[in-house]
Protein backbone atom coordinates (compact mmCIF):
# COMPACT_ATOMS: atom_id res chain seq x y z
CA UNK A 1 0.00 0.00 0.00
CA UNK A 2 1.48 3.35 -1.05
CA UNK A 3 1.16 6.15 1.49
CA UNK A 4 -0.92 9.15 0.52
CA UNK A 5 0.93 12.40 -0.25
CA UNK A 6 -0.41 14.01 2.94
CA UNK A 7 1.13 11.23 5.04
CA UNK A 8 4.48 11.78 3.30
CA UNK A 9 4.26 15.32 4.62
CA UNK A 10 3.81 13.86 8.09
CA UNK A 11 7.04 11.86 7.75
CA UNK A 12 8.92 14.95 6.58
CA UNK A 13 7.49 16.92 9.52
CA UNK A 14 8.55 14.19 11.97
CA UNK A 15 12.06 14.19 10.48
CA UNK A 16 12.33 17.98 10.80
CA UNK A 17 11.00 18.11 14.35
CA UNK A 18 13.26 15.23 15.33
CA UNK A 19 16.35 17.30 14.55
CA UNK A 20 15.87 19.54 17.61
CA UNK A 21 16.72 16.90 20.21
CA UNK A 22 19.22 15.21 17.90
CA UNK A 23 21.19 18.45 17.58
CA UNK A 24 20.78 19.28 21.28
CA UNK A 25 21.99 15.82 22.29
CA UNK A 26 25.03 15.94 20.05
CA UNK A 27 26.05 19.35 21.40
CA UNK A 28 25.37 18.36 25.00
CA UNK A 29 27.39 15.16 24.62
CA UNK A 30 30.54 17.29 24.64
CA UNK A 31 29.65 18.34 28.17
CA UNK A 32 30.64 14.83 29.26
CA UNK A 33 34.20 15.58 28.25
CA UNK A 34 34.10 19.00 29.93
CA UNK A 35 32.65 17.39 33.08
CA UNK A 36 35.39 14.75 33.12
CA UNK A 37 38.15 17.33 32.65
CA UNK A 38 36.66 19.55 35.35
CA UNK A 39 36.49 16.68 37.85
CA UNK A 40 40.09 15.79 36.98
CA UNK A 41 41.10 19.43 37.52
CA UNK A 42 39.37 19.64 40.90
CA UNK A 43 40.97 16.39 42.07
CA UNK A 44 44.40 17.42 40.77
CA UNK A 45 44.09 20.82 42.43
CA UNK A 46 42.89 19.31 45.70
CA UNK A 47 45.27 16.38 46.06
CA UNK A 48 48.17 17.46 43.87
CA UNK A 49 48.46 21.05 45.02
CA UNK A 50 46.49 20.95 48.30
CA UNK A 51 44.33 23.79 47.02
CA UNK A 52 40.70 24.22 46.01
CA UNK A 53 38.57 26.52 43.93
CA UNK A 54 34.88 26.94 44.84
CA UNK A 55 33.88 28.10 41.36
CA UNK A 56 35.53 25.11 39.72
CA UNK A 57 34.02 22.70 42.26
CA UNK A 58 30.52 24.11 41.73
CA UNK A 59 30.91 23.98 37.98
CA UNK A 60 30.82 20.17 38.25
CA UNK A 61 27.18 20.43 39.37
CA UNK A 62 26.42 22.80 36.50
CA UNK A 63 28.03 20.58 33.86
CA UNK A 64 26.29 17.48 35.20
CA UNK A 65 22.89 19.22 35.34
CA UNK A 66 23.30 20.51 31.79
CA UNK A 67 24.36 17.09 30.52
CA UNK A 68 21.58 15.22 32.30
CA UNK A 69 18.66 17.61 31.82
CA UNK A 70 19.37 18.76 28.28
CA UNK A 71 20.16 15.21 27.21
CA UNK A 72 16.81 13.72 28.29
CA UNK A 73 15.02 14.44 25.00
CA UNK A 74 17.92 12.94 23.05
CA UNK A 75 17.92 9.87 25.28
CA UNK A 76 14.19 9.43 24.75
CA UNK A 77 14.66 9.88 21.00
CA UNK A 78 17.19 7.05 20.92
CA UNK A 79 15.18 4.80 23.25
CA UNK A 80 17.94 4.96 25.85
CA UNK A 81 15.63 5.42 28.81
CA UNK A 82 14.42 2.70 31.13
CA UNK A 83 11.25 1.07 29.85
CA UNK A 84 9.13 -1.90 30.66
CA UNK A 85 7.86 -3.39 27.42
CA UNK A 86 5.53 -5.93 28.96
CA UNK A 87 2.59 -4.71 26.88
CA UNK A 88 4.34 -4.02 23.61
CA UNK A 89 7.20 -6.51 23.45
CA UNK A 90 5.40 -9.03 21.21
CA UNK A 91 2.76 -6.69 19.81
CA UNK A 92 2.25 -5.94 16.12
CA UNK A 93 3.60 -2.57 14.92
CA UNK A 94 0.18 -0.89 14.90
CA UNK A 95 -0.66 -2.14 18.39
CA UNK A 96 2.76 -0.97 19.59
CA UNK A 97 2.10 2.42 17.95
CA UNK A 98 -1.18 2.76 19.89
CA UNK A 99 0.54 1.84 23.16
CA UNK A 100 3.25 4.45 22.52
CA UNK A 101 0.69 7.14 21.61
CA UNK A 102 -1.32 6.46 24.76
CA UNK A 103 1.89 6.46 26.83
CA UNK A 104 2.88 9.87 25.50
CA UNK A 105 -0.56 11.39 26.09
CA UNK A 106 -1.35 9.76 29.44
CA UNK A 107 2.09 9.51 31.05
CA UNK A 108 4.82 11.61 29.43
CA UNK A 109 2.98 14.84 28.69
CA UNK A 110 1.26 15.14 32.09
CA UNK A 111 4.58 14.60 33.87
CA UNK A 112 6.30 17.18 31.64
CA UNK A 113 3.50 19.68 32.22
CA UNK A 114 3.55 19.07 35.96
CA UNK A 115 7.32 19.58 36.22
CA UNK A 116 7.29 22.64 33.96
CA UNK A 117 4.29 24.37 35.52
CA UNK A 118 5.26 23.60 39.11
CA UNK A 119 8.75 24.97 38.44
CA UNK A 120 7.64 28.31 36.97
CA UNK A 121 7.32 30.21 40.26
CA UNK A 122 10.49 28.66 41.68
CA UNK A 123 12.51 29.58 38.60
CA UNK A 124 10.83 32.99 38.33
CA UNK A 125 11.77 33.87 41.91
CA UNK A 126 15.33 32.79 41.25
CA UNK A 127 15.48 35.01 38.15
CA UNK A 128 13.89 37.95 40.00
CA UNK A 129 16.70 37.98 42.55
CA UNK A 130 19.39 36.87 40.07
CA UNK A 131 20.16 34.09 42.52
CA UNK A 132 23.76 33.04 42.78
CA UNK A 133 25.77 30.59 44.79
CA UNK A 134 25.38 30.74 48.56
CA UNK A 135 29.09 29.94 48.85
CA UNK A 136 31.77 32.65 48.74
CA UNK A 137 33.59 32.46 45.42
CA UNK A 138 30.84 30.32 43.92
CA UNK A 139 29.15 30.67 40.53
CA UNK A 140 26.76 33.65 40.47
CA UNK A 141 24.40 32.06 37.91
CA UNK A 142 22.24 29.69 39.94
CA UNK A 143 19.11 31.16 38.34
CA UNK A 144 20.32 29.94 34.93
CA UNK A 145 20.86 26.44 36.32
CA UNK A 146 17.35 26.42 37.79
CA UNK A 147 15.96 27.38 34.37
CA UNK A 148 16.74 23.81 33.31
CA UNK A 149 13.67 22.82 35.34
CA UNK A 150 11.60 24.39 32.57
CA UNK A 151 13.83 23.60 29.59
CA UNK A 152 14.11 19.87 30.37
CA UNK A 153 10.37 19.11 30.39
CA UNK A 154 9.96 21.28 27.28
CA UNK A 155 12.52 19.17 25.40
CA UNK A 156 10.87 15.96 26.62
CA UNK A 157 7.43 17.27 25.67
CA UNK A 158 8.79 18.15 22.21
CA UNK A 159 10.24 14.69 21.73
CA UNK A 160 6.95 13.23 22.93
CA UNK A 161 5.25 15.16 20.13
CA UNK A 162 7.76 13.78 17.64
CA UNK A 163 7.23 10.22 18.87
CA UNK A 164 3.46 10.64 18.81
CA UNK A 165 3.59 11.87 15.20
CA UNK A 166 6.02 9.06 14.31
CA UNK A 167 3.53 6.49 15.62
CA UNK A 168 0.59 8.21 13.91
CA UNK A 169 2.57 7.83 10.69
CA UNK A 170 2.93 4.11 11.43
CA UNK A 171 -0.84 3.88 11.89
CA UNK A 172 -1.23 5.57 8.50
CA UNK A 173 1.00 2.91 6.90
CA UNK A 174 3.92 5.25 6.52
CA UNK A 175 7.38 4.58 7.85
CA UNK A 176 9.12 7.76 9.02
CA UNK A 177 12.84 7.66 9.63
CA UNK A 178 13.57 5.80 12.83
CA UNK A 179 16.47 6.89 14.99
CA UNK A 180 19.03 4.22 15.72
CA UNK A 181 18.13 3.01 19.20
CA UNK A 182 20.65 2.45 21.92
CA UNK A 183 23.69 3.98 20.24
CA UNK A 184 24.89 6.93 18.25
CA UNK A 185 25.61 6.29 14.61
CA UNK A 186 29.22 6.93 13.73
CA UNK A 187 30.04 9.54 11.16
CA UNK A 188 27.01 11.78 11.63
Amino acid sequence: MTPAPSSCRLSRLVDRLDRVNEWTGRVVAWLGLILTLTVFGVVALRYGLSDSNQWLSESITYWFALLFMLGMGYTYRHDGHVRVDVLSRNARPKTRAWIEIIGVIVLLWPVCLFIGISSLEYVGNSWAMREGSPEPGGIPLLYLLKTLLIVMPALLFWQGLVELLRHVAVLRNEQPTEPEHGSIKEGM
